[in-house]
């Protein structure tokens, strides 16, 4: 007669199970946080709505405003949850300990920050469809995405804005005080909005300031995107090779400077 035993068997769950728990945690982390969604999905939204509606801002290039005004505020949203909603909230799970006690559990640490990524990543794409399906039904014609290479621009183009964004904020996030990081990353925000050319043409802005703004990731971004889907290009190289630098740079500085306390 064979005995059953019932001995705790103590150890880690395989690392893609740790994993894909990790990142589903952040992505409803993320999702039930009221002022995050109002940062991630109703500013954007409004934005696209009230801007091309009303004949507020001048615009640029052949189409309707809201051909101008949809990837610009694509860039914006993936700012928006990369960028400032990664800044703040990995900010105070650092002062509160948070990270110092994950830090500490079985999930290695590059995993859960891998796990973060990957809340983003999950978050843009709702993101990217509610935004595309507003700016359809306000008669959004985009032109790149006929064709293969147009499709593969613009997913380059999201993935680059992404990682440059997300490792910005999180070098935000590991150097800051929670408060100077929420005080830093709103008013990065509204200052890349107001002149990274989301709304406002870079062309706008004085020729001695342009260039500096040229080289913004928020400018390459959005400039990529409608190079693409306003005027129909390929493969806007040089937006890709300025968002490639910036995403090394920052996820470098990150990895270098991150404090888990």
């Amino acid at each position: 007669m064979s005995t059953t035993s019932y001995a705790p068997q103590p150890g880690a769950a395989p690392l893609g199970r740790m994993l894909r728990a990790q990142t589903g945690l952040e992505t409803r982390m993320l999702l039930r946080n009221g002022e995050q969604l109002l940062l991630t999905v109703v500013i954007p939204s409004v934005l696209l709505v009230l801007f091309s509606a009303v004949d507020i801002v001048a615009t640029t290039g052949p189409g309707a405003r809201v051909d101008f005004l949809a990837p610009g505020l694509l860039a914006l949203a993936v700012l928006s949850t990369a960028f400032t909603g990664q800044a703040i909230a990995t900010g105070f799970e650092r002062r509160y300990g948070v990270l110092k006690r994950l830090g500490a559990s079985p999930l290695p640490r590059w995993a859960l920050m891998t796990a973060k990524t990957g809340s983003v990543l999950v978050t843009e794409v709702l993101q990217v469809a509610l935004l595309s399906v507003i700016a359809l039904l306000l008669g959004w014609h985009p032109h790149g995405l006929g064709t293969p290479s147009g499709a593969v621009a613009v997913l380059l183009l999201l993935l680059l804005g992404t990682a440059a964004f997300s490792g910005l904020g999180l070098l935000m996030a590991g150097t800051l005080r929670a408060e100077a990081t929420l005080a830093a990353a709103n008013l990065v925000f509204i200052l890349l909005l107001l002149a990274g050319g989301v709304i406002v043409p870079l062309s706008r802005f004085p020729g001695a300031v342009r260039p500096v703004l040229e080289a913004l990731p928020i400018s390459a971004l959005s400039d990529g995107l409608r190079s693409v889907l306003q005027q129909g290009a390929a493969m806007p190289w040089g937006d890709i090779g300025i968002l490639a630098a910036w995403a090394v740079v920052a996820l470098a500085a990150a990895a270098r400077f991150f404090r888990w306390e």
